[in-house]
């Protein structure tokens, strides 16, 4: 299966649609040692005059890991499809299964990324910045629900260096 490079202004599917409908995969690392995690929060924008995403990790979650030490990650969209794969993505650990070899998702590795192969959509980001989130900052007092275990998410900003689309 090949993919083509387009604009990232060109996508045909909303974003907000694509990671919070469809779900994402969240990939770092590099080969014989990766990682991939099922994303339903984010964001796709402009940020410091860049084609960013917004991406939010637990402290917890194995694929952390694999950000903190890469320079490169993207994001695998799927179209809808997978659901069953992308949910054992996002409950299961990477520490504890092998989740390529659970789901049958194929990694690409490709000048310091890797991405899923049976994505319809990838977005390969370089890491510009991280945030911490604090609540302090939460003017919303429901937003603290989704952390009863004090676990916040840090959010990580990726420039936008190429978005691939299934040929």
């Amino acid at each position: 299966m090949k993919f083509r490079e387009i604009d990232i202004r060109g996508l045909k599917e909303s974003p907000v649609k694509l990671i919070s409908d469809d779900w994402a995969l969240l990939s770092a690392g590099k080969p014989g040692e990766w990682n991939t995690m099922t994303v339903s929060w984010g964001g796709v924008g402009e940020l410091w005059g860049k084609d960013v995403v917004f991406a939010f990790v637990r402290p917890q979650r194995y694929t952390r890991e694999f950000i903190e030490g890469s320079d490169m990650f993207s994001l695998s969209f799927f179209g809808g499809k997978y659901k069953k794969e992308l949910s054992l993505c996002g409950s299961k650990s990477g520490r504890d299964t092998d989740k390529a070899e659970l789901t049958g998702f194929a990694p690409v590795f490709d000048n310091g990324a890797v991405y899923i192969r049976q994505a319809e959509l990838v977005l390969v980001c370089r890491k510009i910045a991280f945030f911490d989130l604090n609540p302090d900052g939460f003017i919303d007092e429901s937003i603290e629900s989704n952390y009863a275990s004090g676990d916040y998410h840090r959010m990580y900003v990726g420039e936008i260096v190429k978005t691939l689309e299934k040929a």
